[in-house]
């Protein structure tokens, strides 16, 4: 009477959403055994990339840590214009694509493809990718079955991304009262988590980072002073330097911001949310020095979470290139030279290396993200 076995219980279960998104594959290839992969990339709408986030595919990684303008991808965006899916049963047909992602996915010996787009509410969220090494496979009855499975995915990483979403409005709203009361502007937000990517991005193969934990990073280091709501005005905003007291009740807001991610975390529910302690270290430790001066706990080095380290390095430069109400901003030239002046002291060398080597890249953010009047 209960012989029966539910290949996808795993989806019931409080996990991780890449081992809910493995198990789905393994029920994909218990029909399909030529499915070799199953990906996921989603569309940042403000600056019109697509990145990869996640797959299934184990060890086999052709775009891992890929990302490129909707524009430089023609047949993607072909595929969002009609909003259609769109099957490619043999991959030759691209062979001589001068586009990176199709050189990648063609050296990696894939034959066939199915991509879907993801739609929620409306907006466009990303593609959904079924690869095989076989070509000719996607016949209309295997289609039929693929558009349940993937349809099943997407919901998966819609339902993620909405509670991340939910979760993010949360606190942005909070946040969004604490910049009312601090000069920081929401450029200055745009700028670092773009920075922390760009970092974060750079240190993939040095700390065998996967594409979920990057984007998080990116999606997280906004809140990263959100504890600063709870700071009295007379202290976030005294024009002049703080006293041993002040700068106390300053540094209580990296604890605070911890205590309020917890409390709504809790109070939402949102623990299952993938990464959630990556939001919380950055929120916590984001002030710590690699020599133990910072806090609050007084971390050294690999005590201190790579994301805080990441967004310690992102905040500090666009600090430095920034104009405030108490100084003009720096050039980038300066301001590299200061960072390598903290880095080994304050700031981890590695995270000051990989922004400092990505220049161009820290200079297009610079060139979309501009500072004005109302920030």
């Amino acid at each position: 009477m209960y012989h029966h076995r539910d290949l996808l219980d795993d989806l019931n279960k409080p996990l991780p959403l890449k081992d809910k998104m493995v198990s789905a594959h393994r029920s994909v290839q218990s029909k399909f055994p030529f499915i070799s992969r199953i990906a996921i990339a989603l569309y940042d709408p403000d600056t019109r990339i697509l990145k990869t986030y996640m797959d299934s595919s184990g060890s086999d990684k052709p775009l891992a840590h890929y990302q490129t303008s909707l524009d430089n991808a023609p047949s993607l965006k072909e595929i969002l214009s009609k909003g259609l899916p769109r099957v490619v049963n043999n991959l030759v047909t691209f062979e001589n694509g001068t586009h990176e992602h199709t050189q990648r996915i063609g050296r990696s010996g894939y034959a066939a493809s199915y991509t879907m787009p993801i739609f929620h509410g409306g907006e466009f969220v990303g593609f959904l990718f079924f690869n095989s090494h076989q070509s000719d496979v996607f016949t209309e009855n295997i289609l039929s079955v693929l558009d349940i499975y993937g349809h099943l995915i997407a919901l998966m990483i819609v339902n993620e991304l909405a509670m991340l979403k939910v979760m993010n409005a949360a606190l942005k709203t909070t946040s969004g009262i604490t910049h009312f009361r601090d000069p920081e502007t929401g450029s200055h937000l745009d700028r670092m988590s773009r920075y922390s990517r760009i970092i974060a991005e750079s240190l993939t193969d040095q700390y065998d980072l996967d594409d979920a934990y990057i984007e998080h990073i990116f999606m997280f280091s906004p809140l990263h002073d959100i504890g600063k709501i709870a700071i009295p005005d007379n202290i976030l905003l005294k024009p002049g330097p703080l006293n041993e007291e002040e700068r106390s009740i300053m540094n209580t807001h990296a604890r605070k911001g911890r205590e309020m991610i917890d409390d709504i975390v809790m109070n939402f529910g949102f623990n299952s949310i993938n990464h959630i302690d990556v939001l919380k270290n950055i929120a916590e430790f984001h002030h710590e020095a690699v020599n133990g001066s910072g806090y609050p706990a007084g971390k050294r080095y690999d005590e201190i979470p790579l994301e805080a380290r990441i967004v310690a390095v992102a905040d500090v430069f666009d600090a430095l290139t920034s104009h405030r109400p108490y100084k003009e901003a720096w050039s980038n030239e300066k301001a590299f030279a200061m960072l390598k002046q903290l880095a080994g002291e304050k700031l981890d060398i590695d995270c000051v290396n990989a922004l400092i080597q990505n220049r161009q890249k820290v200079e297009e953010i610079q060139q979309q993200f501009k500072e004005n009047s109302y920030g």
